[in-house]
């Protein structure tokens, strides 16, 4: 895996207080974690770090755009990221026996760390800015954006299946109300 040193936060010389980083994500970004399930990324990520003494507050706001496939009709469309996250990051004399289960919004470091870095967040938080379901918004006058063809096909074939019920199974929905 590639090193992503950019991503590497100096804490150790920052006076306790707000700090702002920005970070400019590509596809070249998730080449370290694998295949993705869309590409064309263009994404900001603005990072806001605010130093205590033994905890960091940080706050990632996630813009820009990626490309995926339509859930409907399978042609690929531009989706609009924007989402934000909060993480806590805590120093702690033995973070590998801190239970990072109980709270998934909080790290845990080793107190002798000098850098912090940031890049499986930013992977993570892309990625869970990116919606399960992904269709088509719809156009100005609120017509989908899906190819027409596939959406006729698609009502083509519902009418289809509901022409070929079986009248079998029609009396065996009596018995559900039982």
């Amino acid at each position: 895996m590639k090193a992503l040193r950019q991503f590497d936060i100096a804490f150790v010389g920052l006076k306790p207080g707000e700090h702002t980083f920005e970070y400019q994500i590509t596809d070249s970004f998730f080449e370290n974690y694998g295949p993705q399930d869309f590409s064309d990324c263009k994404a900001t990520v603005k990072l806001l770090l605010d130093k205590k003494s033994n905890f960091f507050l940080l706050k990632f706001e996630i813009g820009g755009k990626v490309t995926v496939n339509c859930d409907r009709c399978g042609q690929p469309f531009e989706l609009q990221l924007w989402d934000d996250f909060d993480q806590v990051v805590k120093m702690v004399d033995n973070p590998d026996e801190m239970n990072e289960d109980e709270d998934p919004d909080v790290a845990y470091i080793s107190k002798t760390e000098s850098h912090l870095n940031v890049a499986e967040w930013i992977y993570e938080f892309i990625n869970l800015s990116i919606p399960m379901q992904r269709i088509h918004p719809d156009d100005s006058t609120g017509k989908s954006g899906c190819d027409p063809k596939v959406l006729d096909m698609l009502d083509q074939m519902n009418r289809q299946a509901g022409e070929k019920d079986n009248p079998i199974w029609k009396d065996l929905d009596k018995f559900r109300e039982n």
